[in-house]
């Protein structure tokens, strides 16, 4: 195993300890926990907006913490869902007042904790509200979670329901926002290589030089099928295809598209796959009026793209082009 670390059992605190001296003017660690909160938290008045989950995911979701988007992300270990006393620390510092509203991935681990947590708020007098992100078409079920996953759809329910928490937006308006971007947003990825868990110390899954595992999951969980290398057009239409037969796109639907590397895709290729998957969705009159680029949730040193569809209405371009301000994305 080749990793750039010190010791495996203080790796993501080296890593929290280094975003923040990184970004000294937009996030602070607070003392004792895995949870970074943008600097002035909390926004008193402004709905608190708090995600999380196992570390391995960079720059989600620690990369997502500021104006705009989230107050505060909790980490746990690698690939492995934050504690509930984590989230409940990252609950009570992000209150101003309004609420705060709990983004949570479909994961059997980051549902029971976050959800304990929310429970613990709620008894502190905190009102706290939830959605859970199930964008993931590839499977029902996996070894993670129950029902389908919540992967890289995720950053588009920080983006729209931190853009509408930052207008002063009640913590019921805000979670329905949320909720609308859960329904309207659908994802699929593929790998080309495996990534190693560095407690593990070996590949999650192995592949041939001439396989691709489509389907998998941000975690290396199974996908849906094993097959030779394929082009990318080939690639992205299968994924495409997948997605469709839930979404049921039509000629005239506005949509936005996120391309997301799996931690050691090159943007070169990342690029060749927008061009494929963008020529698709124009053959099929789909109108896509944002499309972004790069990595956003990641599965550590995994090669592979995922590809993530939102169906937009006015409110939805709207909060989605509205300002942010994070170490990973601004607008």
């Amino acid at each position: 195993m080749k990793k750039l670390m010190n010791d495996v059992e203080q790796i993501v605190d080296e890593m929290l300890n280094g975003m923040v001296l990184a970004h000294p003017n937009d996030l602070r660690r607070l003392d004792g926990t895995t949870v970074l909160v943008r600097k002035n938290a909390p926004v008193q008045g402004k709905v608190g907006i708090v995600s999380g989950g196992g570390s391995g995911h960079e720059p989600a979701h620690g990369g997502f913490v500021g104006k705009g988007m989230l107050d505060a992300a909790v980490a746990g270990e690698v690939f492995t869902s934050p504690t509930p006393d984590q989230v409940f620390e990252a609950i009570k510092a992000v209150d101003g007042g309004k609420g705060v509203l709990l983004v949570i991935k479909n994961y059997t681990g980051d549902v029971m904790n976050f959800e304990m947590a929310g429970e613990m708020a709620e008894a502190e007098g905190i009102s706290v509200k939830q959605v859970v992100v199930n964008d993931d078409v590839a499977v029902e079920d996996s070894s993670f979670t129950s029902g389908r996953r919540g992967i890289a759809g995720t950053v588009f329910v920080h983006k729209i329901a931190g853009a509408l928490a930052e207008q002063g937006a009640e913590l019921n308006e805000v979670q329905a926002a949320a909720e609308k971007v859960i329904k309207n947003v659908k994802s699929m990825g593929m790998s080309l290589s495996p990534c190693t868990v560095p407690a593990a110390g070996k590949p999650g899954f192995t592949l041939a030089d001439n396989e691709i595992e489509i389907g998998t999951g941000i975690h290396g969980e199974p996908g849906v099928e094993r097959t030779d290398v394929k082009p990318a057009a080939e690639i992205a239409q299968i994924l495409f295809d997948k997605i469709d037969a839930d979404m049921h796109l039509k000629s005239g639907d506005e949509v936005a598209v996120l391309i997301n590397g799996l931690g050691s895709t090159p943007m070169m290729e990342l690029y060749v796959f927008n061009n494929s998957a963008a020529a698709i969705l124009k053959e099929k009159g789909v109108h896509v009026t944002e499309t972004i680029v790069g990595e956003w949730m990641t599965s550590l040193e995994m090669a592979g793209v995922s590809l993530t569809i939102l169906k937009l209405d006015d409110q939805l371009t709207s909060l989605l082009h509205a300002p942010a301000e994070t170490t990973a994305f601004k607008r």
